[in-house]
């Protein structure tokens, strides 16, 4: 039987951009298939924004990142972030790719590394259509679908399979009804795909 792992992430998420690189490598030494699910954080569940916590944490929490982007190889750039449109445009834009059948994880990462390793505002229509277009992608195309009443049906529909699970952070992985949350959890998801759930 193939395995299949639910992937639960968002385009704004930097966890889920130094994550996704060692993510899919993971996927395709097992031969697991992924299945994407677009998603915001899911407050309801327990999910708190970067910016509504305390300082201290926030701190920690730039830190930290920047010690796992070194250690994955990815360059994070933090200047200007506020001045930053909300992402989510480029979210959808994905989601047109995914049931497009395109290659939706490349379109991820060409988006993340702007976003993320660039400090471009992916929430600028002409900005996110310029990346995707030069990952080889027909960047108004998507980003047209993307604003459809199916896009967003298809976005409402992620975050109810989110919250339903017990989903709250990004990235999170879900294997044989496992979830696993954040990509310093890839261990024990990779521990899982080799048989060894850890937990009971």
């Amino acid at each position: 039987m193939t395995k299949s792992i639910d992937y639960f992430f968002g385009i704004g998420s930097p966890w889920a951009f130094i994550g996704l690189e060692p993510f899919t490598k993971l996927a395709t030494e097992h031969g697991a298939t992924i299945r994407p699910f677009v998603i915001p954080l899911i407050e309801d569940n327990g999910a708190i924004y970067s910016r509504n916590r305390p300082e201290a944490r926030r701190a920690y929490w730039t830190k930290d990142l920047k010690r796992w982007a070194g250690l994955r190889g990815k360059v994070l750039n933090f200047e200007n972030r506020a001045a930053l449109s909300d992402p989510t445009s480029a979210g959808f834009m994905i989601i047109a790719a995914i049931e497009a059948g395109d290659d939706w994880i490349k379109l991820a990462a060409e988006l993340q590394e702007g976003f993320w390793g660039r400090g471009e505002d992916i929430g600028k229509t002409e900005i996110r259509r310029a990346i995707a277009d030069a990952a080889g992608f027909d960047g108004a195309a998507l980003d047209e679908q993307g604003q459809s009443e199916a896009v967003q049906a298809v976005w409402k529909s992620n975050y109810e399979t989110a919250k339903k699970a017990g989903v709250f952070g990004l990235p999170t992985y879900r294997f044989e009804d496992e979830l696993y949350w954040g990509q310093d959890s890839l261990p024990f998801l990779e521990r899982h795909l080799k048989g060894d759930k850890l937990v009971t």
